[in-house]
């Protein structure tokens, strides 16, 4: 933190009162979970040291204002109220919706499960056993005790299935999942898919991993107009990200979440956001920056 922030001030030359220092919910509640708090308070204390600011404002945001914020500085005005927004970062998953038209009143929706806590989770699971079947088999079981312990609680607790006509998703495994599902589309920054296509992706993550490298996405790249390098330099990204387990992980939890909204009565239309990290700080600092 101390590194990023004397690369701002000094280098791109930023006053530091436009400076916004900020721990995410994600931070927050894993140190409830291992009952840490008090590391969040060391983090902050030698933070404000190393930069010799002992007065720096340095808010800690909990999983309700991040989602709210999420979904400000992702989702479009035109999609502001028929869209459910869900952030699945590494350790928790968050979102929610504006139920009553306006943007003061938000329903949130969490859990306690990430890419990075399912993979970790289900790593211990393996024991001795690492192998690669071994681990899809573990995941599989991680993943139905969050469904059933958490994920369908908490989609049906939210009351947004008859209110939300579009599920967007963000967070870096929506970022991986669009760019290697479809990697000729590297400019658009939000991915519709539907149930099928994620789920096919899934299962060659596992069956085929090869299919997903960067070597073979860039080479069965029919479009002429497409700009390979670009595409390479992304879908390289991913792989630096994500190995094989993690994406398996992100794109298991996904798809336990996206099932939910799964019916034969009515579809949902689901998007990928690629470029969501940006989303809840953006609108975080047009906030602050309107006080």
């Amino acid at each position: 933190m101390s590194g990023l922030y004397s690369t701002l001030i000094k280098s791109y030359r930023i006053d530091p009162k436009f400076v916004y220092t900020v721990v995410s919910s994600g931070v927050k509640q894993q140190a409830e979970k291992e009952q840490k708090t008090d590391w969040i308070n060391s983090l902050v204390d030698s933070f404000r040291t190393k930069i010799n600011e002992p007065d720096r404002e340095v808010d800690v945001v909990g999983a309700l204002d991040e989602a709210r914020l999420s979904h400000l500085g992702i989702v479009p005005e035109a999609r502001r109220y028929n869209t459910f927004l869900i952030d699945i970062g590494s350790g928790n998953t968050k979102g929610g919706y504006f139920p009553n038209g306006n943007t003061k009143d938000f329903k949130l929706f969490n859990v306690n499960w990430g890419t990075k806590s399912a993979a970790n989770v289900t790593e211990k699971r393996c024991g001795e056993d690492k192998s690669l079947p071994n681990f899809y088999k573990q995941l599989y079981r991680v993943l139905s005790e969050a469904e059933n312990s958490e994920i369908i609680y908490a989609v049906n607790e939210s009351g947004s299935y008859p209110k939300s006509d579009n599920v967007a998703f963000s967070g870096g495994i929506a970022w991986s999942v669009a760019t290697l599902v479809f990697p000729e589309l590297i400019d658009n920054t939000v991915v519709g898919v539907t149930f099928d296509q994620v789920q096919k992706f899934y299962d060659r993550l596992y069956t085929n991993f090869n299919s997903v490298t960067e070597p073979s996405l860039v080479k069965n790249i029919l479009d002429k107009s497409a700009d390979k390098s670009a595409i390479s330099k992304e879908v390289k990204r991913v792989h630096q990200v994500f190995d094989q387990k993690s994406l398996l992980a992100g794109t298991g939890l996904l798809l336990k979440v996206m099932r939910q909204f799964q019916s034969i009565y009515e579809g949902k239309q689901f998007y990928l956001v690629k470029n969501g990290q940006v989303g809840w700080i953006s609108a975080y600092v047009d906030q602050a920056v309107g006080k």
